[in-house]
């Protein structure tokens, strides 16, 4: 393996084998040239060498073969490639359904949960046409993509405490696990963008990002991500790589610098413990650290094939159980105080033996949220909202899956 100092790199420098940062992240194939772009934000993330089994010179491409990663093509999961276009503009679906979502918006709840719904549902579909599109012609369209997470930022902003009351029961488990997860991931990475009070460019590219994170998976075999029973280690191995995968994909197809590191780095960890890198602390991206915690708070909370989901207030325990060890400790602040320890969307019983859901968040005290009560509504008609606290209105416990499904039955009758 033969090291080459970034700094003595040159514009248009052409690689005889592939170039990486060390054995196992890929930084150039020999069809591309090395850039000044490159070398800046080389340097600006620290790496001060490159390593590459050949030489600078011919720009004819030679696989290597003692690259570690095995190189997975859409052929390997069954998937005929189709020449490269450029992608239609999927995200007109979500435009029009936005605009009637806007002109239908109303202060009734049960109808504007309706609606909110309805424009989840669609951008469910619209991941579903990028992911798919990506799968059968290798093509990703950033302008479209940055233009309809851009309305999802503003609805989310909005919408808030409706969106985050969708849950995987109403999404339906019908749904691809990966375009499921990826859509609340992006939905709860935004909120904790609002909260950290991202300016809408950099939510944008966040969305971006977190929409995206798992697309490498779509170059491994399904069976690796879809199976119901526990992968062997070398399996386990395999479907690690596909965050080197999806970098690959977003660095092809020309996405900033910035979303090419958040998706490569979404499985890093504050101590060490993560993948590809094993990066620490401050040498993680910041869209990385929040979609870490996005990720995992979406994973413990949703049902899989091979599991029950768990309830979001035991989702919210678990990240703050990793908090500074595992998960950034700006980021897990972020989302207890724009969902508070008691997610929006759960459902609780009461020390006066009333049950309630969690609606919105007290932004001064994210242990006790605001609630509706179940069978009690205002003279106007409307549900009846309270603080919770720690007098007569004290949240106990927070119903499981069960005892949840019954009170939606019994009220919905």
């Amino acid at each position: 393996m033969n090291s080459f100092p970034v700094l003595t790199l040159k514009e248009n420098t052409f690689f005889t084998q592939e170039l990486g940062l060390d054995k196992q992240f890929l930084l150039l194939n020999p069809t591309c040239p090395f850039t000044e772009s490159l070398k800046k934000a080389l340097l600006e993330w620290d790496f001060k060498v490159v390593y590459s089994e050949g030489s600078t010179g011919s720009s004819t491409y030679q696989p290597s073969s003692t690259n570690r990663f095995e190189q997975v093509t859409i052929d390997d999961v069954g998937i005929e490639e189709t020449p490269v276009e450029k992608k239609p503009e999927f995200g007109s679906s979500v435009k029009k359904v936005l605009e009637e979502a806007h002109a239908d918006l109303s202060s009734n709840e049960v109808k504007r949960m309706d609606v909110v719904q309805n424009v989840y549902n669609e951008y469910m579909n619209y991941i579903t046409a990028v992911y798919t599109h990506y799968a059968t012609h290798k093509v990703l369209d950033y302008q479209d993509l940055s233009d309809t997470v851009k309305e999802l930022c503003v609805f989310i902003k909005e919408n808030r405490r409706y969106v985050l009351r969708v849950t995987p029961v109403l999404e339906g488990n019908s749904k691809n696990f990966i375009v499921s997860h990826s859509m609340r991931s992006t939905v709860t990475a935004i909120v904790i963008g609002l909260q950290m009070r991202m300016p809408l460019p950099k939510l944008i590219e966040l969305g971006i990002t977190c929409l995206l994170h798992e697309i490498g998976q779509i170059r491994l075999p399904p069976q690796l991500y879809m199976t119901d029973r526990r992968l062997s280690p070398p399996e386990r191995q395999k479907l690690a790589t596909h965050s080197v995968l999806g970098y690959e994909i977003v660095k092809k197809n020309e996405f900033p610098l910035s979303v090419q590191i958040g998706v490569l780095e979404h499985h890093e960890r504050e101590d060490g413990t993560g993948y590809p890198q094993k990066k620490k602390g401050d040498k993680i991206s910041l869209y990385a650290k929040i979609i870490a915690v996005a990720c995992t708070f979406e994973a413990i909370t949703a049902p899989r094939h091979f599991k029950e989901a768990r309830s979001t207030y035991e989702g919210m325990i678990e990240i703050l159980k990793g908090n500074g060890k595992q998960f950034d400790e700006n980021v897990t602040k972020a989302l207890l105080y724009s969902i508070s320890l008691y997610p929006i969307g759960a459902y609780v019983y009461l020390s006066n033996g009333k049950i309630a859901q969690v609606t919105d968040v007290n932004p001064n005290d994210p242990k006790n949220p605001i609630l509706q009560i179940f069978g009690e509504t205002l003279p106007d008609g409307s549900p009846k909202t309270v603080q919770s606290d720690s007098l007569s209105n004290k949240i106990v416990r927070v119903l499981n899956k069960a005892e949840a499904a019954d009170i939606l039955k019994q009220f919905n009758k």
